[in-house]
């Protein structure tokens, strides 16, 4: 194992032109307008040789502005899709004329039309690695009967503070007029390309049940997966996986949420607690909510709350969001 993990590290070789290096803030809403950086970042999976036979890997790259990459090289595939749960191989690099260079000590890539081709440091190649672009299987989920649909497109008058996009998708920064109590949520959330900003600063918003309890909103595509990244229940739990594909990707939370309860007397007799799938893959199961998250704008108590959708400066957009109530 110790050779085939030294053999993906790797040197990814791209021709690049960074998108408005200089802007901190820089924000990206279509591939169009992301640069050439954009191109190139992404998720590559495929076989290598190694002496022992053909290895599966998945390479995650990300873009990290003013010609900039990290990557992590995953045993076995990419998260949900066959990775082994090891520490990733992980690696950065930088701009060198015109080419994105990120040495290996023993084997160098390169990405070229779509695909990641790997070889050794004497220039035997390894095999290539396909770009992929993987699709949410609940992506475009239909609600069930007896789901309320709070927004399909047409209009965000089921939120107060909603507002439409150009592109008719729901802007951040609203929460539903409906008030729940338990019940299942799906909802569709787009990450903005942000190649410059850093940690909480990348993408940044929330899906808050009962307006109390957030399930994190942030481009952590390629990070660690931890309890304020992408799928973490803020303050309390760390996803099983990071899940987070690339920015520009539609991505999906499907989350079965049970509501605290409470006694006559006002207190507390149960933690609510979740079940969270993100991009159709379990990463919180029956996760319990000891208490409402950080700058969750509803207290902990008995009254049902809104679901809503943080704003954090960042333009996130959201679509297909609906609620179906537990059966009484």
């Amino acid at each position: 194992m110790k050779m085939a993990m030294s053999l993906v590290t790797l040197l990814l070789l791209a021709t690049v032109v960074v998108a408005d290096e200089k802007d901190p803030n820089f924000t990206a809403l279509t591939s169009e307008k992301a640069g050439k950086d954009f191109q190139f970042q992404g998720e590559y999976s495929g076989k290598i040789r190694t002496e022992n036979g053909e290895l599966t890997i998945g390479v995650q790259v990300i873009a990290e502005g003013s010609g900039k990459f990290a990557w992590a090289a995953m045993m076995g595939g990419l998260p949900g899709d066959g990775w082994d749960g090891n520490t990733p191989i992980r690696g950065a690099g930088e701009l060198q004329g015109n080419l994105a260079i990120m040495k290996g000590d023993t084997g160098r890539g390169e990405i070229r039309d779509g695909s990641l081709t790997v070889y050794t440091g004497d220039n035997v190649k390894l095999g290539e690695l396909a770009k992929v672009q993987r699709v949410s299987p609940t992506i475009g989920r239909k609600p069930p009967e007896g789901a309320l649909v709070l927004f399909d497109g047409t209009t965000a008058d089921n939120f107060e503070g909603g507002k439409l996009s150009e592109d008719k998708l729901l802007m951040q920064g609203a929460a539903s007029r409906e008030k729940h109590g338990s019940g299942e949520l799906h909802l569709e959330f787009l990450l903005p390309f942000m190649p410059n900003a850093r940690g909480q600063g990348r993408s940044n918003s929330g899906v808050y049940l009962q307006g109390r309890y957030e399930v994190q909103v942030l481009d952590s595509f390629g990070l660690s997966g931890e309890q304020n990244e992408c799928g973490g229940i803020y303050s309390i739990a760390k996803p099983s996986a990071n899940l987070c594909f690339p920015p520009l990707s539609w991505q999906t939370y499907d989350i079965d949420y049970h509501a605290a309860e409470f006694g006559t007397d006002g207190k507390k007799s149960a933690d609510a607690w979740m079940t969270v799938k993100h991009n159709g893959v379990v990463i919180h199961n029956k996760v319990k909510l000891t208490h409402a998250t950080t700058a969750a704008p509803v207290a902990e108590g008995p009254q049902q709350g809104p679901l809503y959708l943080q704003d954090h400066g960042n333009q996130v957009r959201y679509r297909n969001i609906w609620f179906k109530p537990a059966a009484k």
